[in-house]
């Protein structure tokens, strides 16, 4: 096949229109559900409130917005793929921003920016009509009747164009780390699964086996490192040998998993096991370093150890919970672990070239 074939085979599968649209209108969408900015997603997106007030400084002083991107449901409904932030900013200042409660959240307060220095406490609308901190009319008119471009995927585009285009859109130059831009793509195509995975994330006994700092936390690591459990326990050997970019290949087998027939029964008892195993023994200490001169676990949290405990452990944990396994054999094979001379080689590979390796030592180390 030709590189023309193949072009012409992949831009048949999104069919797009654009045209701009006043900021009034795409608040009356919003407001009558006829747009969906996923409030989920705001928990991703850490714009400060010198970001949100520059925003709407831009638009009074006219200066172009960069265009919104959405993909057009079958039931007509836009669904926002890039733009949530600007949107949500617009949004929460006109007081009309609802979170994933369908609470209304508290409007917006700016603070003065370098162009505009009295934006500082300023409101859509003030406590009355004398209120000084309050937007004229003539500023609200201004803000509702500003056009953004809106680029618009059409419903007969390939329903996998949508999550697509938001990873190469939110990819490079974001704040969203690699496990934010998947979690968007999970509410987008599976929003079940993305609080099933959410829930089992703050489970005690599996944040007590993780000493991650409070960065990891805020970027998701937690996400990650859940979603690895879930994608490497159920990996063959082909699918080890091919992972390639690791980043790619967690959102590619997310993807699939997101848009099969998942079961979500099988997972989280595989998952309730492992964890409550690991907590019950060395909770915190479940995936440091053991060094046998101090007979102590030291250091920070290894993925090198927890693709061999927690990937070995979930892979027989059918074998493992009907047998006597406990947590003194549990604490015996992971010092075991730590003083073959296969497993400290392969704490600071590459992960294309480290993972077949740890989670195959995993499944040797664990197999009853």
């Amino acid at each position: 096949m030709s590189l023309q074939d193949e072009i012409d085979i992949k831009s048949s599968e999104i069919q797009t229109d654009s045209y701009s649209m006043s900021i009034g209108e795409l608040m009356n969408l919003y407001e009558n559900k006829e747009m969906d900015i996923h409030p989920e997603f705001q928990r991703f997106y850490r714009w400060s409130l010198s970001q949100k007030s520059r925003l709407i400084e831009s638009i009074l002083l006219g200066i172009p917005l960069p265009p919104i991107f959405v993909y057009q449901s079958h039931n007509g409904v836009w669904d926002v793929i890039d733009g949530l932030q600007r949107l949500s900013t617009l949004f929460q200042f006109a007081g009309i921003l609802r979170d994933e409660e369908k609470n209304l959240l508290p409007p917006l307060v700016l603070e003065k920016t370098s162009e505009l220095p009295s934006l500082e406490g300023k409101k859509w609308i003030g406590d009355g009509d004398d209120d000084l901190n309050s937007f004229t009319l003539a500023q609200r008119l201004y803000i509702k009747r500003s056009k953004l471009d809106v680029k618009i995927i059409l419903k007969g585009s390939d329903e996998k164009s949508k999550y697509e285009l938001f990873q190469r859109l939110n990819t490079g130059g974001t704040e969203l780390s690699d496990q934010e831009i998947r979690n968007c793509i999970l509410i987008m195509i599976n929003r079940q699964m993305y609080l099933w995975m959410r829930k089992l994330s703050k489970e005690e006994e599996f944040v007590n086996c993780l000493p991650l700092t409070e960065r990891q936390m805020e970027e998701q690591y937690d996400m990650e490192l859940l979603l690895r459990f879930m994608v490497f326990r159920r990996s063959t050997e082909d699918d080890l040998k091919n992972i390639g970019d690791l980043t790619e290949f967690l959102t590619n087998k997310m993807v699939e998993l997101a848009t099969s027939e998942f079961d979500f029964d099988e997972e989280e008892k595989a998952f309730r096991y492992t964890f409550s195993l690991l907590n019950q023994t060395l909770r915190e200490d479940s995936f440091r370093k053991y060094d046998k001169y101090r007979d102590k676990f030291i250091g920070a949290f290894l993925v090198s150890s927890f693709e061999v405990i927690a990937l070995g452990i979930g892979y027989h944990f059918r074998d493992l919970s009907e047998s006597d396994f406990n947590g003194a054999q549990l604490t015996k094979k992971i010092k075991q672990l730590w003083d073959s001379v296969h497993f400290p080689a392969s704490t600071g590979s590459r992960a294309s070239t480290r993972v077949p390796r740890t989670v195959s030592l995993g499944r040797q180390l664990f197999t009853k």
